[in-house]
Formats: C-alpha cells, sequence, structure tokens
C-alpha cells in the first residue's frame, strides 16, 4: 500500500493514513504501527497529536461531519425556494460522502466502537445535522410545496439509508459521475414529496 501524500501535514497525514486503514482492513485490526507506517511518521508524531486510535476514529468522523454541517447550512440558509434547497442539500451529502468515502465508510461500520462519551457526543452531532436537513423538509411541508401526509423524520431516516449504502456499492471508475449520483437522489427525494 503506498504510503500517503508526504507533503500535507503530519496531522492531516495521520488521519489519512488512519482513514484508508479503518476503511480497508476496519479499526479493530489496525494497529497504530500500521498508521504510522502509512503516514511515514513515528509513534511519538502520532501521540503529539492523538491520544489514541479512539482519538482517530472520532476526528475522522468530525472532519466529515464539519465539511458536510458547513455546507448545509449555507444551502439551507441560502436564497431560493425550500424545495430547491432541499434538492441542493441532497445533492451535497451524496457527492460530500462520495468525495470522503474512506471517511464515510469508516464512520458507518466503525463508529460503534467509540467509548461511550465519545459515541454520545458523535450522536449528538450527527442527530443535529439530520435535525437540519429534516427542518428543510418540515419547512416545504408547511408551505404545502412538499406533501405533508408522511412525517419528515421519516423521510429523512428513508433518505439516509440510502446515503449509508452508497459504499456498499459505489465505484470511482463506474459509470456514473459524483454529481449524477447526487442529483439522482435528490429528484428520487423530491418526487418522493411531491404533493399528491
Amino acid at each position: 500500500m503506498a504510503r500517503v501524500d508526504m507533503a500535507v501535514p503530519v496531522q492531516e497525514r495521520l488521519l489519512a493514513a488512519a482513514s484508508r486503514l479503518f476503511a480497508e482492513r476496519g479499526f479493530a485490526p489496525t494497529s497504530v504501527q500500521d498508521i504510522v507506517e502509512l503516514a511515514g511518521v513515528t509513534k511519538g508524531a502520532m501521540y503529539h497529536y492523538y491520544a489514541s486510535k479512539d482519538d482517530l476514529l472520532q476526528q475522522i468522523y468530525i472532519r466529515l461531519l464539519a465539511v458536510q454541517s458547513e455546507r448545509l447550512v449555507e444551502i439551507a440558509e441560502g436564497p431560493g425556494p425550500v424545495a430547491e434547497r432541499l434538492r441542493a442539500a441532497a445533492a451535497d451529502v451524496v457527492v460530500s460522502t462520495l468525495e470522503h468515502l474512506d471517511d464515510a465508510m469508516v464512520s458507518w461500520r466503525s463508529m460503534h466502537m467509540l467509548p461511550a462519551d465519545r459515541l454520545a457526543q458523535v450522536r449528538a452531532d450527527r442527530r443535529r445535522y439530520h435535525e437540519r436537513f429534516r427542518a428543510l423538509i418540515e419547512q416545504g411541508q408547511a408551505q404545502g410545496v412538499l406533501r405533508g401526509d408522511v412525517a419528515a423524520d421519516l423521510v429523512t431516516h428513508q433518505f439516509f439509508g440510502g446515503v449509508h449504502h452508497l459504499g456498499s456499492w459505489y465505484h470511482a471508475d463506474g459509470e456514473l459521475t459524483q454529481e449524477a449520483i447526487g442529483a439522482a437522489f435528490a429528484e428520487l427525494l423530491l418526487r418522493g414529496l411531491q404533493p399528491i
């Protein structure tokens, strides 16, 4: 396995190495030694930035969620009709997940391995993200532009269930681009929410 890009700062290199290894091998089988070798650093350098593998795992999740949350807030608070903002938010979470697929797969597969206090924090952060996404659906329902006979919470869970399975079938060299997949997911969501 080729080392991560040595031009990036050590802290980011360690996260990149951990993300790649956790995605390919799993969290438990990956050792600190595996991570530092791939990152091209010493264990001392790793422990300067991260206290443990748990710390790396949590930071991988935080890194992805920070990107997605910032983009969601920008879209949700932006101009335009709520249905178009929801469309943009839905497409964006798919594209950003695919852009950071190793991080996403690690989050889905290994986050439950965090100690209880860290896991509670991760779940609270994710819940806030889902609540912001759900608020767009609720806004559209309140305006009558999205069907109101289906609970927004159920719609949100159904949509993100599909997002969480992207890693099981997506291939970077496949026929569909990340943008095309994001647009398709968004279109399916919006069609399912058309008033009847």
